[in-house]
C-alpha cells in the first residue's frame, strides 16, 4: 500500500465551516463512513463531510471518533485540534469481511465441489447470503414508502426493481454457476494442493516439497530504436 494512503485530516474548511476529511484509501474511507461521515465523489477527487444538520458539539463528537477509529487503524491523521484524542477504540470486524473470505477459499479452491460449497453460502434460497441482500434491498423499499417526502416513492420503486430485475439476474447466474460445479466433480488442472513434502529422487536439496516451479514469462523484446530519416 502506497505510503501516502495511509495519511488523512479532518479539519473544518476555512470557507464552508464544513468538517472535511480528505486523503486514505478505500479502507480508510470505510471506517469513516461507519463513523457517520458521507462519501463526496468529484471528479478529481474523493473525500469525506459530516452529515448536514448536525450541531457543532455533534460535528465534533464525530470527527473526534473518526481520528480515534483511523489511529486506531495504524493511520496517521493530522486534525484541529478540537477533534484531536487519545483514544484507541477496538476495530470489530466488519460483516463484509465474512463474505470476503468466502473469496479467498474460492481463490485456495482445487475442485469445483469445494467452489459449489463455498457458492451455496452465497446462492441458499432461504438464508444464503443473496437471499439476504434481497431483504435489506425490499426492507429499504419498505421504509421509504412512508418517509414523507416527494421523491421517497421514487426511491422505493427504484429499490423493488434492483431487486426483482437487475439483482434477479445475479441469483439466477451464480445459481446456475454453482449447480453446475456440484454435478462436475473435477479437479482445477491449474492448482493442486501442496503436500510439503519432497520425493527421494528430488534433486534441490533445500526443496521441501514437489510443486514445480512457476512459469516464468519471457520479457518483450526492446521496441526497435528509431532510425532517421537518411538523406
Amino acid at each position: 500500500m502506497p505510503f501516502a494512503d495511509r495519511h488523512l485530516s479532518i479539519r473544518r474548511d476555512p470557507h464552508s465551516r464544513e468538517v472535511l476529511a480528505r486523503g486514505g484509501d478505500p479502507e480508510a474511507r470505510s471506517i469513516l463512513e461507519r463513523t457517520g461521515f458521507v462519501t463526496v465523489v468529484r471528479l478529481h477527487e474523493i473525500y469525506l463531510r459530516a452529515p448536514t444538520g448536525l450541531a457543532e458539539d455533534e460535528e465534533i463528537r464525530l470527527a473526534t471518533d473518526g481520528v480515534a477509529r483511523l489511529r486506531s487503524a495504524q493511520y496517521h491523521v493530522e486534525c484541529d485540534e478540537a477533534f484531536d484524542t487519545d483514544a484507541r477504540p477496538l476495530r470489530d470486524l466488519p460483516l463484509g469481511a465474512s463474505v470476503a473470505h468466502l473469496a479467498e477459499q474460492i481463490r485456495a479452491a482445487t475442485t469445483t465441489d469445494e467452489v459449489a460449497a463455498v457458492l451455496t453460502e452465497v446462492t441458499a434460497a432461504h438464508d444464503g447470503i443473496l437471499a439476504a441482500l434481497d431483504e435489506v434491498l425490499t426492507a429499504t423499499a419498505d421504509f421509504h414508502d412512508g418517509l414523507g417526502q416527494a421523491a421517497d416513492p421514487h426511491i422505493a420503486r427504484r429499490l423493488r426493481f434492483l431487486a426483482d430485475d437487475h439483482f434477479r439476474v445475479v441469483r439466477n447466474d451464480l445459481d446456475y454457476t454453482r449447480d453446475r460445479l456440484t454435478d462436475r466433480h473435477a479437479s482445477h488442472h491449474g492448482r493442486s494442493i501442496c503436500t510439503q513434502q519432497a520425493p527421494d529422487n528430488e534433486r534441490e536439496r533445500s526443496a521441501v516439497c514437489a510443486c514445480p516451479p512457476p512459469t516464468r514469462t519471457a520479457p518483450p523484446p526492446p521496441a526497435p530504436a528509431d532510425v532517421g530519416l537518411r538523406r
